[in-house]
């Protein structure tokens, strides 16, 4: 029974591995749930499921799992002992619930009958008291007015009295994707792709491997070894496209902030609108308080991985002419600026929160694109785990 959930959730390509399925048995033997279907959905999904992702499709193969593989005739019910859902269906009913369950003859004798109408009904049924169907006061099927029985419709929409003692595939999550929208729930897992670990500094912290090795070396005395700690020595310097178009982008930007304080110790940050010019600035309130961008340049060295964050939404001219910028007669194109960081830094990508679906129409989101040689990534969940990527290895791009 146990093999055929494991290969089923393999069918449907969960990346579940065989010592997971071996830790499922063993928790299983060792008595740590009770005997019921919604304590071995949850530790079947707590031993099987190992990214948020997956969750979704973790409950339609189970409940595809426990229907009988999404066949209807009686062979093909789970072999389900009624005692599995007693206490579960118990603590979860009402008093009037129970006179109604009680009032039927129980739930083994409720469970006795859906297995031989089952048996013997060969057609679809709708309304009336005795088949299985829909519509009717039978206490079998969906969207009936029966006060006790069980839905075996999992997608109905709901329509009758809504007193199902059992829901089959009731899922309680909603569908991950790797094209979400980040959010601080994921993006600070993101951020830690781009960790640089090093040990460096006093020997403040155990080497298990070096004093197993050297006590073995010892004759079996105890010579304890002590090491560095590992430190996140990456350093970034990411640049932040403010105003505008990139008003509606706020939240998001504020997260990915936050997100970055939190996961880099070597953080920089700048200001720019829409391109980068001669001059950035440190804080939107005092945005005349400037810093030349060459100064920018000379500062960091080339170990910083820099983030560009914009929609990089815009006039042309503005990233290819002289005079183009909205704001100021800039000496340089934007563009020129744009080479400077890009001969500096060999370790840069381009973050850009709009969908890129709409990548193609916009003249200067294709100019910013080809100059960063494919490194603009989306501002999701797959977007930013691909720019970190990026950043260790500039051959990674991404194509629309």
């Amino acid at each position: 029974m146990f093999l055929d959930f494991f290969l089923l959730l393999r069918q449907h390509h969960l990346p579940v591995t065989l010592p997971e399925y071996l830790t499922l048995l063993e928790a299983l033997r060792s008595d740590v749930a009770e005997p019921t279907i919604d304590d071995f959905y949850f530790l079947s999904k707590t031993t099987l499921v190992k990214h948020e992702q997956h969750l979704d499709l973790f409950d339609r193969v189970f409940g595809l799992f426990v229907t009988g593989r999404e066949s209807v005739g009686a062979e093909g019910l789970p072999d389900i002992p009624p005692e599995w859902l007693r206490d579960a269906m118990q603590r979860s009913l009402s008093d009037e619930e129970k006179a109604a369950l009680e009032a039927a003859g129980g739930l083994n004798a409720l469970w006795e009958r859906f297995r031989k109408l089952l048996q013997e009904q060969d057609e679809r049924h709708e309304g009336g008291s005795k088949w299985i169907g829909t519509g009717g006061t039978s206490p079998f099927g969906a969207a009936g007015y029966a006060p006790e029985g069980f839905k075996t419709d999992k997608g109905a929409p709901g329509k009758g009295s809504g007193r199902a003692l059992k829901v089959w595939e009731d899922r309680a999550y909603k569908n991950y994707a790797d094209d979400i929208e980040l959010n601080t729930r994921n993006l600070k897992m993101a951020l830690r792709r781009l960790r640089i670990l090093t040990r460096e500094g006093a020997d403040n912290e155990l080497d298990i491997d070096g004093t197993i090795d050297r006590t073995s070396r010892n004759a079996g005395m105890l010579d304890i070894q002590m090491q560095p700690s590992r430190q996140n020595r990456v350093k970034v310097l990411m640049l932040f496209d403010v105003g505008g178009s990139m008003d509606e982008h706020i939240e998001l930007c504020n997260q990915l902030f936050s997100a970055a304080r939190y996961q880099f110790k070597h953080l920089e940050f700048l200001y720019f609108h829409n391109c980068v010019y001669e001059t950035l600035w440190k804080d939107n309130t005092r945005r005349k308080d400037r810093i030349p961008t060459w100064e920018v340049l000379h500062k960091y060295n080339k170990e910083y991985k820099v983030i560009f964050v914009g929609d990089a939404s815009m006039s042309p001219y503005e990233i290819t002419a002289p005079k183009g910028s909205v704001e100021h007669y800039n000496e340089e194109a934007g563009l020129v600026w744009l080479n400077r960081f890009r001969e500096q830094y060999p370790h840069l990508v381009w973050l850009n929160p709009m969908i890129p679906a709409y990548w193609s129409y916009t003249q200067s989101i294709d100019i910013v694109r080809k100059w960063s040689g494919n490194r603009m990534f989306p501002l999701t969940l797959n977007g930013l785990t691909g720019a970190m990527r990026s950043l260790k290895n500039p051959k990674v791009t991404f194509d629309v």
